[in-house]
């Protein structure tokens, strides 16, 4: 097969592909990542690149303007390779995977900032050892063999562990036995243990010679449809030492979880799905060793959450069966593995660890959430809501959980939206429209100017434009005298900001494609929260607290989503934020055995309920596709 090169600008990056591949595929294998909200069908429109040189086969397409196809325009994911091209990415298309801004970071994780309580390692109790992090290390001086002591080289090393932990089942592997011998007399009986737990039995993970216990790290992650959020933490001290977040990798073969249980069909689909899940670990904890200059064996284990769909990629599991009836998943419960297994990169006999999840569409990132919201343990009612691609609700208290998926798709999240991005410097997170004036005023991340408009931004413009009578009841944008108002292939368009006030050098906009878009996401929020309850005979009014978890941190207005109807008409003061839980409840798990068993019991607690075949379901949906919706009645107390 012939090999052809495509250089890609601004990156000055040369990559060799074979003659016929689309120009989207070449700049995967080169580490270029183009936006892709779709996964390469052609249908979003966003993977636009400029031919600066070269031959090339295109499918047609409607996503592309007269004027942009005259400026040689092209969509990447149509466009074939046909001789050697210079090919420049318009910095609308660029997708970084380089760190989110710290602003992101701290809406994240500010909620849940507070190390745990340090346990102490000098105990014999069951309840002292199941305080401890699922991977810990134990300093030991062993008495020599005698003639009067000649028990066994590893029952000698047992009998010294059980002295300071009562611990019923211990195991090792060959590796360690083969070289224990050498190993115990080279370091003068003066060893280190690291324990770790494995579904009931404690396994020694390594034997090193002399004190090395005060060097034990341990990662605990997110793996969300969108990004991937990780810390590095002291496992002796408690303290999380840096947090990172990027782009989940796989979001170039699409947007949520179904586009890639589809791509995950086809050939190789799997391997790449799962490699581009890795990769981005894996460059994670490269910055992590860099930044705190440690070394990569000191990190005995790693810790992850995240929707059942992205465990099965992480894991590479057939998800084939999670979107066929009756959804079924591989594995809710995964059992201890080496994380060498799947290739993410730490100690090469670390563990790696995943929370349970509930079922195909309700997964370890809502156990978790539970845990660090304390749901399990309130008296009064409680309502958790997941606002990311694959929304997750949970309801109940310490009597009961019910849990449904309301899959809102990655509109709040920066995609499949015009001028969509994540919440990262120069991105429009506020805004109010001037109605004496005639100007849209708003805020950006940093302070910077505009690049784009993320979830909080979105919100704020629906309910500004609602407000203004820009925007009516379905949807639809209401030609107005003095706004920036015109037709496109995507209905009306609102200018929001004129491309010479930008940091793009292209207007920020909202088209009716997109409020439609924005308004499926809220209406199957709402309605599946909405069903949740009525199918437990309760209301709205009936939840005192309503916890909501997912990147808006402290962005998101209140009124703004209640105008929308994207939240309930209830007082702010049941609402809580409580940025990314299922960070916060990996890490709790990753520091205590007692919350991983904790964890499993809230998996098994909790009841699935499937909304898509409850009775009401769609005309719920369906009412819900209104502003704020058809019943205005049950959003009486909004000042619209």
């Amino acid at each position: 097969m012939e090999k052809l090169k495509v250089t890609f600008y601004p990156y000055n990056q040369t990559i060799e592909v074979e003659k016929g591949k689309t120009i989207l595929s070449a700049a995967a294998a080169g580490g270029i990542y183009i936006n892709s909200a779709c996964g390469g069908n052609g249908i979003c429109g966003r993977c636009k690149v400029i031919l600066k040189k070269g031959v090339v086969s295109t499918k047609p397409s409607g996503m592309l303007s007269v004027k942009e196809r005259e400026n040689n325009y092209y969509l990447a994911c149509l466009t074939t390779v046909q001789s050697d091209l210079e090919v420049e990415v318009p910095p609308e298309s660029r997708l970084s995977f380089d760190n989110l801004s710290q602003e992101e970071l701290s809406s994240q994780v500010k909620n849940f900032s507070k190390p745990t309580q340090q346990s102490s390692y000098k105990s014999s109790t069951a309840e002292a050892f199941k305080n401890l992090p699922l991977v810990f290390k134990l300093y030991l001086e062993l008495p020599p063999p005698n003639l009067d002591d000649h028990i066994s080289d590893l029952e000698r090393l047992y009998r010294q562990i059980r002295m300071y932990h009562d611990i019923p089942i211990m195991q090792t592997g060959l590796a360690n036995i083969r070289q224990l011998a050498e190993t115990l007399r080279l370091a003068d009986w003066k060893v280190t243990v690291t324990l770790g737990k494995r579904d009931g039995t404690t396994e020694i993970i390594l034997i090193e010679p002399y004190d090395t216990s005060q060097r034990n790290y341990g990662l605990a992650f997110d793996i969300g449809t969108t990004t991937i959020c990780g810390q590095l933490v002291n496992l002796n001290t408690k303290e999380v030492l840096s947090t990172k977040m990027i782009y989940n990798k796989q979001a170039v073969f699409g947007p949520d979880v179904i586009t890639r249980i589809v791509y995950a069909q086809q050939d190789n689909g799997l391997e790449k799905l799962h490699q581009a899940a890795t990769e981005g670990i894996n460059e994670m904890i490269q910055k992590f060793i860099q930044e705190k200059n440690i070394d990569l064996n000191d990190i005995t284990c790693i810790l992850c959450s995240g929707n059942t769909t992205m465990i099965h990629l992480l894991l590479r599991l057939n998800p084939t069966y999670i979107r066929k009836e009756p959804y079924v998943p591989v594995a809710n419960f995964i059992p201890a593995i080496s994380a060498g297994e799947v290739g993410i990169k730490i100690n090469p006999r670390g563990l790696l660890f995943c929370v349970p999840s509930v079922s195909s569409y309700v997964g370890g990132d809502a156990v978790a959430g539970v845990l660090a919201c304390g749901m399990d343990k309130e008296k009064e009612l409680c309502l958790l809501i997941d606002i990311g691609t694959n929304g997750e609700l949970v309801l109940g208290n310490r009597d009961f959980l019910i849990s449904c998926a309301a899959s809102a798709g990655p509109a709040f999240e920066g995609s499949g939206v015009t001028s969509g991005m994540r919440a990262t410097v120069g991105a429009i997170q506020k805004t109010r429209i001037n109605s004496f004036t005639k100007k849209v005023e708003f805020s950006t991340i940093g302070g910077l100017k505009p690049c784009g408009i993320c979830g909080s931004g979105y919100i704020d413009i629906l309910a500004q434009m609602f407000k203004a009578g820009i925007l009516d009841r379905t949807g639809k944008i209401i030609n107005q005298k003095d706004w920036h108002i015109r037709d496109t292939q995507y209905g009306k368009e609102f200018v929001l900001v004129e491309k010479q006030d930008t940091a793009i050098n292209a207007d920020i906009v909202i088209n009716e494609v997109d409020i439609e878009n924005l308004k499926r996401a809220k209406a199957a929020i709402f309605a599946g929260a909405s069903i949740l309850l009525r199918h437990m005979g309760l209301d709205f009014k009936d939840v005192k607290k309503i916890f909501i978890a997912g990147g808006f941190g402290n962005y998101l207005d209140i009124q703004s989503a209640q105008i929308i109807g994207l939240l309930p008409d209830l007082e702010k003061e049941r609402f809580i934020f409580v940025g990314n839980s299922s960070l916060y409840g990996a890490r709790k798990i990753l520091l205590s055995c007692a919350d991983m068993d904790k964890a499993k019991e809230i998996a098994c607690k909790i009841t699935y309920f499937e909304l898509s075949v409850e009775p009401g379901y769609m005309e719920e949906y369906i009412a819900a596709l209104f502003f704020p919706h058809t019943d205005l009645s049950r959003f009486s107390n909004i000042n619209i």
